[in-house]
C-alpha cells in the first residue's frame, strides 16, 4: 500500500474524498467502493473507508449481485465492519431492491414473461431460500396485486391452491401468474414445479381464472412455462 493510501480520507485531496466527490461531480461518478465508503462513514486506525469497502467488495467477488446476497453475519466477518455498519449496508441494499420492484410495479401492465421477471427479480434473486408469489391481473392484464403465499427452504416450498384461489377471488382477478425462485441458480423447472403448475391450471379453470404463466427466477435468468409451451 502506498503512503498516499495510508493517509486518512481527511488528508486526501478534496476531489478524491467520496463525499466531496459526490457533491462536486455527482453520484454517478463514484466507484462502487466509494459509494460503499459513504455508507460506512469512516475507516479504522489502519485503513480508510474506501479501502475497507474494497475489501468488502472483494469478499463478494467484486460483484454487486453477490454483495446483495451476503448475510448480516457474512458482512460482519469483514474486519472493521461491526453490527451497525453491517446493518447500514443491508438496509441500503434492501432499499435498492425495493426501488427496482417499485419501478416494475408502476408499469402496471403485464405483456410478457419478461415483465413478470422484471417485477419479481429484485425481490427473489438474492434470497437463500425459496419463496412463492402470485401476481393477480384484471382482464386487460393490468396488475391488481402481488402476494407472497409461501416461504420454504433451500430446495422447495409448499403452496396451497385453496389459499391462492381464495385470494384471487377476493381481489376479483381474471388472470393469475405464479412465480418462485431457485436459489441454486438453475432455472429449469423441477418435477414438483410441473405438478404444481398443472394442479393450479386445473383448479383455476374451475373458478374461471386464467393461469397465464409460472415464472421461475434464477438470479439474472428465468424460465417461463408459457414461453416454453408448458402451460
Amino acid at each position: 500500500m502506498t503512503e498516499y493510501n495510508k493517509l486518512s480520507i481527511k488528508k486526501w485531496a478534496v476531489e478524491d474524498r467520496p463525499r466531496e466527490k459526490l457533491m462536486n461531480k455527482g453520484v454517478q461518478n463514484l466507484s462502487d467502493a466509494e459509494l460503499l465508503a459513504i455508507l460506512i462513514g469512516s475507516g479504522t486506525k489502519n485503513i480508510t473507508a474506501v479501502e475497507l469497502s474494497k475489501n468488502i467488495l472483494s469478499s463478494a467477488g467484486n460483484n454487486l449481485i453477490q454483495l446483495g446476497k451476503l448475510s448480516f453475519k457474512e458482512l460482519e466477518q469483514n474486519k472493521g465492519i461491526g453490527k451497525v455498519r453491517a446493518l447500514v449496508i443491508l438496509a441500503a441494499l434492501e432499499l435498492g431492491r425495493r426501488r427496482k420492484y417499485a419501478e416494475a410495479v408502476t408499469k402496471r401492465k403485464i405483456s410478457a414473461s419478461k415483465d413478470v421477471f422484471d417485477l419479481f427479480q429484485p425481490v427473489l434473486s438474492d434470497l437463500p431460500h425459496e419463496e412463492f408469489w402470485i401476481l393477480l391481473l384484471n382482464r386487460s392484464n393490468y396488475i391488481i396485486d402481488t402476494n407472497r403465499v409461501s416461504q420454504g427452504g433451500l430446495s422447495g416450498t409448499v403452496i396451497d391452491a385453496r389459499i391462492i384461489l381464495k385470494y384471487a377471488i377476493e381481489k376479483l382477478a381474471s388472470g393469475l401468474v405464479l412465480c418462485h425462485n431457485h436459489p441454486s441458480g438453475n432455472e429449469n423447472p423441477s418435477d414438483a414445479d410441473k405438478i404444481i403448475t398443472k394442479k393450479m391450471k386445473e383448479a383455476s379453470l374451475v373458478m374461471d381464472i386464467n393461469l397465464l404463466d409460472h415464472v421461475i427466477v434464477a438470479g439474472n435468468s428465468y424460465y417461463s412455462f408459457s414461453d416454453d409451451g408448458a402451460i
